[in-house]
């Protein structure tokens, strides 16, 4: 019984695999118009970032800074506001804010890239299983009809090997992408990263000279004479 259900299974032959590849190539076709639309939509402009960053590395405004920074868009400037909204509270807890917002940056960066990965990991492997079944096709019909042996093995182990070709036509480009994405996420967090530690150095600097975390400026009380 369950040799027949397989055998009827395996007689469908590759054309469901090549259905198959063919969705998961649109799906990481959309993965990608997606992630390209979403980087190039979401980018800190660099050059008012590194402007707003000299001005306060110059006047230690926060309130200033936190402005500049809510007018911006782009991990970078989320990143370093989530420290400095949280710098009343102390250097310690800026950070702790910067990694709780590094890691959901990190999140939603590597939205939808596990698809890509599993179908560069997996593709040749689907394909290969349509080639196996368009092959057992192939004996099949020769079994049945020997009079055309030759043309029929041969035409179905071609269109069998097709499945394969696909298979790896998905998964090169897929694996490409998997890396070009991760690649530039992991330079935009480490950038980001990077300009967190900057604003937690001032924050440091300030907190030791007396200023508070805060970045207020406290008068030195006078004894009248």
């Amino acid at each position: 019984m369950i040799e027949k259900s397989l055998l009827s299974f395996a007689l469908m032959g590759a054309g469901w695999v090549l259905w198959l590849l063919l969705a998961l190539s649109v799906s990481c076709l959309a993965i990608t118009l997606e992630r390209a639309l979403n980087i190039f939509l979401d980018r800190t402009p660099a050059e008012p970032f590194h402007r707003a960053n000299a001005q306060f590395a110059k006047d230690g405004d926060q309130a200033r800074f936190a402005e500049s920074l809510g007018a911006l868009r782009g991990v970078q400037a989320r990143v370093v506001l989530a420290g400095l909204q949280a710098a009343s509270l102390g250097v310690s807890s800026a950070e702790e804010a910067i990694q709780a917002s590094l890691l959901r940056e990190r999140l939603n960066l590597e939205k939808g890239l596990m698809v890509l990965g599993t179908v560069g990991a997996n593709a040749p492997f689907i394909g290969l299983f349509g080639t196996v079944l368009g092959i057992i096709k192939a004996f099949h019909d020769l079994a049945r009809n020997q009079a055309e042996a030759a043309s029929a093995v041969m035409a179905g182990i071609s269109e069998a090997l097709v499945a394969t070709a696909t298979g790896l036509l998905v998964a090169i480009p897929a694996v490409v992408l998997y890396n070009l994405f991760q690649r530039y996420n992991k330079r935009l967090l480490s950038s980001a990263d990077a300009s967190a530690h900057i604003l937690l150095a001032h924050l440091r600097g300030r907190e030791s000279n007396g200023h508070g975390a805060a970045g207020n400026d406290s008068a030195p009380e006078t004894q009248e004479p």
